[in-house]
Formats: structure tokens, C-alpha cells, sequence
């Protein structure tokens, strides 16, 4: 036997299998076994890594991509507009090409879809269900985009308004010191031990975006129930700066696997294998985020009901831009709602769909609809894009259009500026929409939100005009 020189006989861990070249897998239980058995006996290391590199599984085959039309879609869309043509066509061209990734078992498209990036990206209001996989790219960066709602009694709409804008933060970046909320201990830990998250930069975003609400069409809402009379707060908005890092985070780690298992699929289409250490560390990693997310929306509620002397009652949310697991598939919701009663533990069986600004905030039931893979919509979604509204505008300036289409609502930009490609007129037609989650049974309306104002994170001119309009004044 040839014996170690060591003066320790540490044991032999995952770290130590991957730094010699080992995949993780089902495979390292057995060979840690044999590993440390070894290591009892007084082997050294190297030794160890000699034996163990005749034990590594074979080189798995690649998986190729699907057909083209080997896998159908369902779709839960009509088209009622003109500008629906083309968006419905774009978005089925994109939902074929996704669904020719090989872990991917079925397909769904909500009411509200439009393209979300190059053709084969999950689309926005699309639902793909994956074996043993998530897909990163299918969540998107803005991990846990989510809404929450709080009943906050007979309390006075505008006082509410007031108070959360003295409260909430918009924009990028997050609250300066002396202005931040306090992360708990025990979510802070978990952070802290997850092998994703577990970097300065999330540690210090966690923090410091605690209380943030970002731009884009994040916006804090209040209204009335039309059932109750009693005036509601709704917030939405995702995990920030920590959920954006852990993306980049796992689609570097999915791109690792995607090239030694499939390189054929597309990179915003990567996968991690779930049953992996890096799959089980990234699916935690989802869970933690996921509870940063809600805290961080009931921080600014409970921040804006103590300002506004409000009593809080009732409060669900709902995230979308999230993977679910369902028996032994894995449901990516790209901008589409579970609606399953028990997809979460702490699932209320009401969820919330947001239209627009000038439109009620619908509070659903969900009916777990086969055609839609037991999702609906999350929102009113877009036939066209930001710049193509902006083109449209024509002469017509985003104060003057936000008059027009918000009349007898308080509508306020954080940035002061009007963000125009968050209007109504930029968003699909709310009344269709409706009709739609109807005609396909996708959820069962309970209660109207009907609107009193709301805060949207404006418009920011971009760095360099700020920087060019600086220069000029010192000139």
C-alpha cells in the first residue's frame, strides 16, 4: 500500500471531484465514497485522484435539437387588432423555435404575449415546462417580477398615494445610506450560504435594494375594491440588483452545460440539469430570491401604512418571471401567472393581473386551464415596442397624451419626467384581454381595483445627455 506523508487526513469533498475534473452528478456519491474510504486508509491525495479518474462516467451523448414542428404549442390569443397580426406571428415563430429544445415538454401562450428578443426567447406571457432542467434565460433577468396587494381599509387613496411616495424608491441603483431598510438576519444567512449568492455584490444589493422598486413598468397602484369599497395598495416590481446577478450567475453556469450537452440549442435557451449540485444550489438559490422579493414588497407596504395611519387587512401577491415545479416537470412563466391553487405554500388561490394605469387591477382565481398549462396572463402586454409607440406619438407630447388618456387619475413619475411608453395607448387593449382570459378559462374574476392614481418610475434622460447639457452650462 502506498501510504500518504500527510500529517492530516482532511476528508475528500465535492470541491476537491470538481477541481479534479469531475462533472457533478448522480455519479458523486459514490465516487466521495470511495474517495474517503481511501482517505480512511491513509491514501493521499493524489493517489486518490489517480483511482478515481478510471471511475468517471462515460462522456454523455448530446442531445439534438426537436424537429421543427415535432412539438406543438397551445395558444391562448386572438387576434382582435390589426397590430395583433404581426406581433401573434412573431411570437409563434418564436414559440416554434423554443419549443425545439430538447428538455422542453410543452408550450403554452397567454393573451398578453409579444417577442421578448431574438427568435427561440421565450416570449413575454409564455409557459414552457422542461424534464430535469432550468432554463435561466426562461425567468429572465428580472427574476420574481411579482405583485402584492394590501387592504388598507377606509384609509383616504390620496393619503395612501402621498405615503408611499414618500416611502417607495424608483429608478436604478438603491437606497443611500441613512435611508435603508434593515435585511432580516435569517434571510441574510441563507444568502450567505448559497453557493449563487453568496458574493459581495448580492450581499451588498441585498441590502441596499431592500425598499426599491427599479423603472421600466414597475409601479406602486391604489384604488378601491368595487366588492368592499375599501382601498387597496398594489406594488410591482422584481428582486433587483440581487435577482439580475444571480441570472447572469446561472446562465454562465447553464452555458457550461449547454456546451457538453447540447450545443445545438440556443444560448438564451441553456439549461442546468436540476438533478445536478448546481441545479439543486441554483433551485434554492430561486427560493431565496423569491423571499427577498416579498419582503421587499411588504417592507414598502408596511413602510406606507404607517406613514398613511393605515390599518393593514387582507394581503396576497403573486410572482411571474419564475420556474414552479409540478410533479416532475419544471413550468418556466415568462410573464404568465400560475394559477393553480397550490403552487406555492404560501398561495392564496387569488392572484392579480395588472392592465394598465387607467384600468382596474383584476384579482383572479385561477382554474388551472390545460390549454394554458394551468397559468393565465400577468398583465395586458404589448403589440409593439417602446420606440414604435414613441414613433406613433407623432407631435403629440407625453404630457399632453397622459391627459388624454388619464383623465380624474392622479398619475405621478418619480423621475418627474412622463414615461409615454407606459401609457395605455402602449399597451394592448385592456377590454380584449379581459375577454380573452374568459373565452379561455384561464382565471375567474372576483374583484375589480378600480383606480384612484399611482407612481411610476418616469422617464430618466440617459447618462451622456446629462453629461453634454453639463458641458454646455460651463462653456
Amino acid at each position: 500500500m502506498t501510504m500518504s506523508d500527510e500529517a492530516t487526513f482532511d476528508p475528500v469533498t465535492g470541491h476537491h471531484l470538481k477541481d479534479w475534473g469531475h462533472r457533478p452528478g448522480k455519479h458523486f456519491p459514490v465516487l466521495l465514497e470511495k474517495a474517503n474510504a481511501m482517505r480512511a486508509e491513509g491514501y493521499g491525495l493524489v493517489r486518490i485522484r489517480q483511482e478515481l479518474d478510471g471511475m468517471a462516467p462515460p462522456e454523455p451523448d448530446t442531445l439534438a435539437l426537436r424537429a421543427p414542428g415535432e412539438l406543438a404549442f397551445s395558444e391562448n390569443i386572438e387576434i382582435s387588432h390589426p397590430d395583433e397580426q404581426e406581433n401573434v406571428a412573431k411570437v409563434r415563430a418564436t414559440m416554434r423555435e423554443l419549443m425545439r429544445t430538447p428538455t422542453i415538454e410543452a408550450g403554452a401562450i397567454m393573451p398578453d404575449a409579444c417577442p421578448a428578443g431574438p427568435e427561440g426567447t421565450i416570449p413575454v406571457g409564455g409557459v414552457a415546462a422542461a424534464r430535469n432542467a432550468i432554463h435561466p434565460g426562461m425567468h429572465s433577468a428580472d427574476i420574481c417580477c411579482s405583485v402584492m396587494i394590501s387592504d388598507m381599509g377606509m384609509a383616504d387613496p390620496r393619503a395612501v398615494l402621498d405615503a408611499a411616495q414618500s416611502v417607495t424608491h424608483f429608478g436604478p441603483g438603491g437606497r443611500p445610506q441613512g435611508k435603508r431598510y434593515s435585511l432580516p438576519v435569517d434571510l441574510l444567512d441563507e444568502i450567505r450560504y448559497n453557493s449563487f449568492l453568496c458574493t459581495q455584490k448580492i450581499l451588498g444589493m441585498a441590502q441596499a435594494h431592500l425598499g426599491t422598486q427599479g423603472d421600466g413598468n414597475h409601479f406602486l397602484f391604489v384604488g378601491r375594491s368595487r366588492k368592499t369599497g375599501r382601498t387597496a395598495m398594489v406594488t410591482h416590481h422584481g428582486s433587483r440588483g440581487p435577482g439580475a446577478v444571480l441570472y447572469k450567475e446561472g446562465m454562465i453556469a447553464a452555458e457550461r452545460f449547454r456546451r457538453e450537452l447540447s450545443p445545438e440549442t440556443l444560448k438564451q435557451n441553456a439549461w442546468i440539469p436540476a438533478d445536478s449540485e448546481e441545479g439543486q444550489d441554483y433551485w434554492d438559490a430561486l427560493q431565496i430570491i423569491r423571499q427577498w422579493t416579498k419582503t421587499n414588497h411588504a417592507m414598502i407596504h408596511d413602510a406606507t401604512a404607517a406613514v398613511a395611519g393605515a390599518e393593514v387587512g387582507d394581503r396576497y401577491w403573486n410572482e411571474h418571471n419564475f420556474v414552479f415545479k409540478r410533479g416532475d416537470l419544471y413550468f418556466h412563466g415568462k410573464g404568465a401567472t400560475p394559477a393553480w391553487k397550490d403552487y406555492a405554500d404560501d398561495a392564496s388561490g387569488l392572484t392579480l393581473i395588472p392592465l394598465n394605469m387607467a384600468q382596474p387591477v383584476l384579482v383572479t382565481r385561477g382554474l388551472d386551464a390545460a390549454s394554458g398549462l394551468g397559468f393565465s396572463p400577468h398583465g395586458a402586454g404589448r403589440n409593439f415596442s417602446r420606440s414604435e409607440h414613441r414613433r406613433r406619438m407623432g407631435s403629440v407630447t407625453p404630457d399632453q397624451m397622459l391627459k388624454a388618456e388619464t383623465e380624474g387619475l392622479d398619475i405621478r413619475f418619480h423621475a418627474g419626467a412622463v414615461d409615454a411608453s407606459e401609457l395605455p395607448s402602449s399597451y394592448k387593449d385592456a377590454d380584449s384581454v379581459v375577454a380573452q382570459i374568459k373565452s379561455y378559462g384561464l382565471a375567474e374574476i372576483e374583484d375589480y381595483i378600480d383606480p384612484y392614481g399611482c407612481i411610476m418610475a418616469g422617464d430618466v434622460p440617459p447618462f451622456w445627455a446629462k453629461k453634454k447639457k453639463g458641458a454646455r452650462r460651463g462653456a
